[in-house]
């Protein structure tokens, strides 16, 4: 069984994205981790979209790759210009080993069965350079009550569920995890920050995450 659907509810998004939208602006989270990176990083920005973080990336002198599984999305930052961009999954990495020195993945990696993430997870730690950072976000486990609340939900494997949320991602397969189930995951990273955060919404909780690739 596939789990890794996303994508498809997110190409149909980037094929008409607003000139306001906010996915064009960049995290606060992602300005202050690169304020910490030494200039012309090649860094590696996994589940890219429509490029809000690799063009902001690339505009501040790092050496980017964005990577994503929508073409509409691949198609946007081409246009852009000024970024490489590679179509593929984010379970399979069409990378060499270690061959970044850091990995940015916002609100990605959680798309999927806890097989797809343990793969991604195993994938990143293989393309980072050892001391290397992973900047990324998961879903909290503590927000599963919120979506409960909203839409009708089941447990398709462990920690991963699906939603009756018609016109929306929901629909599709995600990861939500406590703070111990995602320290498991990430076996192989030293943890420099770890932090459960609501979104714009109330209930809307994830986790904030850098680690380090040992």
């Amino acid at each position: 069984m596939t789990t890794d659907t996303a994508d498809a509810h997110w190409n149909a998004q980037w094929s008409n994205v607003s000139a306001d939208s906010k996915w064009l602006s960049p995290e606060q989270d992602v300005i202050d981790w690169a304020k910490t990176l030494k200039p012309g990083a090649r860094i590696l920005d996994l589940g890219a979209g429509v490029g809000r973080h690799a063009l902001w990336l690339a505009q501040q002198g790092f050496d980017v790759v964005a990577l994503d599984a929508a073409p509409e999305g691949i198609e946007a930052i081409q246009m852009a210009g000024g970024v490489d961009t590679v179509l593929a999954r984010m379970d399979s990495l069409p990378f060499e080993d270690q061959e970044f020195d850091h990995v940015l993945s916002w609100n990605v990696i959680y798309h999927g069965d806890e097989r797809v993430l343990n793969r991604t997870i195993f994938e990143i730690h293989r393309v980072l350079k050892p001391a290397g950072s992973f900047l990324g976000t998961m879903l909290s486990g503590r927000r599963v009550p919120f979506e409960l609340e909203k839409y009708e939900g089941r447990e398709i494997s462990r920690n991963t569920w699906v939603f009756d949320a018609p016109g929306t991602d929901k629909m599709h397969p995600h990861y939500f995890c406590s703070a111990r189930d995602l320290l498991a995951l990430f076996d192989g990273f030293e943890v420099r920050w770890l932090q459960d955060q609501e979104h714009e919404k109330p209930g809307s909780w994830h986790w904030h995450l850098i680690m380090e690739r040992l």
